[in-house]
């Protein structure tokens, strides 16, 4: 392959990058939005921290644009690109750490007041969970296939497809959590079953902030 064939081709991969955290940016938003509203609605911990967590995936998503554009413009040197690349996986790194203590906060808080909701509106809640559980993985999936060293080579988009992945998960965790809350009354099923993403989320989270890169240095700012 020619230099300028390679050029070429990584042009079109940030190009799709960047379309695919904009798709996330407006997901995002109206799945926060309607979350947030059905939430407060029906009283509901499970659908109040679905909506919260997608304000970090929000924020990602807004830290790839700002990383994506710097190579994109074409003007950057290629020592100023790794510096963003190495910042926006600090970034996405330490959101991933935010999203863990929101899950122990949110677990904690259900398990040790009994919180039960509302579940008139589980209905609209299980209809944003299915799209989530089944568009999300699918999202991460492209942002992980730009992701490897073969094409992007950049760790802070892997680390953002991580996000997605653990929205796919919490969605999953919200079906389950409001249908058998609705069903069996098993009110505390949503909480436990979130802290079994810690240990995916956790290690992503290190590998973004801790982690070395192909020459060998530590991701520090």
């Amino acid at each position: 392959m020619k230099a300028g064939d390679k050029t070429t081709g990584r042009a079109r991969d940030v190009q799709a990058a960047i379309r695919l955290e904009y798709v996330t940016l407006a997901w995002m938003a109206l799945e926060f939005a309607s979350a947030l509203a059905l939430g407060l609605l029906a009283g509901s911990l499970l659908l109040l921290a679905f909506g919260l967590d997608n304000l970090i995936e929000l924020a990602s998503a807004s830290v790839m644009v700002w990383r994506l554009q710097v190579e994109f413009q074409g003007e950057a040197a290629l020592e100023r690109i790794e510096t963003v690349e190495r910042r926006a996986t600090l970034s996405t790194g330490y959101l991933l750490y935010a999203l863990a203590a929101y899950v122990v906060a949110s677990s904690a808080y259900g398990l040790a007041l009994g919180h039960r909701a509302d579940v008139r509106e589980s209905i609209w809640g299980l209809i944003i969970g299915v799209i989530a559980v089944t568009g999300m993985p699918r999202l991460a999936y492209y942002k992980r296939r730009l992701a490897r060293p073969e094409r992007l080579d950049s760790k802070s988009l892997r680390a953002d497809a991580a996000e997605a992945v653990g929205c796919a998960y919490l969605a999953g965790v919200l079906i389950v959590g409001l249908s058998l809350s609705r069903l069996l009354g098993w009110w505390w099923l949503d909480s436990v079953a979130a802290l079994a993403l810690l240990p995916f989320v956790v290690l992503e989270a290190h590998e973004a902030t801790c982690g070395k890169d192909e020459k060998g240095n530590n991701h520090t700012g």
